[in-house]
């Protein structure tokens, strides 16, 4: 399936916005493909998708056999156009208002799925995670498998290597224009390194074994604000932790420990 033909689809219950389903199908494609390379269908095909937008990538995952819930804010998932198309597709909507305490996803039983589905969202987490971990903890089964996507931090054409604004005092991260001129759910608040993330599962419990961790190479030509020249794109083939994308898959193999993390102020 091509994004025309998956555009084709969404078409048919309203519309979608064709230029961002056309910019992000490759990375869309890409996580499935990795995904499924050893993940047969006997394994489970109930997908959680945190962070569903419009459907897109819920969408096409329907269409390679799984069985989507999807949850993101009630202002995305009131849409008529999207819950026209989940009524369609069979896409069960769980409307989250408050990710930070994974109020609506409480209501879901246990270990109800197989994969957990957090593409290009973790960036995106403005609160302590711990108690929305514990959430999803919960609805793994053992044997389940968490798969996050996600910008690379030391990217060549990422943030890390801005040498002139670190050494005039502005920082790293995210900048204050972008923070200013930005709508809030744009912005990648904290961006990781692979080696980063793998400690993050490790950390949240010993129940979380990290069985795929991959430096990406950019999705397709042209995906990246950033254009690539001769010489970075080189740099990205040659050295995997200069590439501008992460793809890890966490496995739940038993429940014994549970999450271990306690925030506090």
């Amino acid at each position: 399936m091509d994004h025309e033909e998956l555009a084709g689809i969404i078409a048919a219950h309203g519309g979608t916005d064709r230029e961002y389903l056309k910019h992000h199908f490759p990375r869309f494609k890409h996580t499935l493909d990795e995904f499924v390379r050893d993940w047969p269908p006997s394994r489970g095909a109930r997908v959680l998708d945190i962070g569903a937008h419009w459907l897109h990538q819920s969408l096409l995952w329907r269409r390679a056999g799984f069985s989507l819930t999807a949850v993101d804010l009630p202002v995305t998932l009131e849409l008529q156009s999207v819950q026209s198309l989940a009524a369609a597709e069979e896409i069960e909507l769980v409307k989250e208002s408050k990710l930070a305490e994974g109020q609506a996803l409480a209501a879901l039983p246990d270990d109800r799925f197989d994969v957990v589905l957090m593409a290009e969202t973790i960036e995106h987490l403005t609160f302590n995670p711990v108690a929305l971990w514990t959430e999803i903890y919960r609805l793994l089964r053992p044997g389940g498998r968490i798969v996050i996507t996600t910008p690379n931090y030391y990217a060549w054409r990422g943030r890390a290597w801005s040498w002139a604004r670190f050494l005039n005092g502005f920082g790293g991260g995210i900048d204050v224009s972008e923070i200013l001129n930005t709508m809030t759910y744009g912005h990648h608040w904290k961006e990781y390194s692979l080696r980063e993330l793998v400690y993050y599962f490790c950390v949240l419990s010993e129940d979380f074994n990290c069985v795929k961790a991959l430096h990406v190479e950019e999705y397709a030509p042209g995906y990246m604000a950033k254009p690539a020249t001769w010489i970075s794109r080189q740099l990205e083939r040659r050295v995997p932790v200069l590439r501008p994308n992460l793809h890890l898959e966490i496995e739940v193999q038993q429940k014994k420990s549970g999450i271990r993390v306690t925030p506090r102020w």
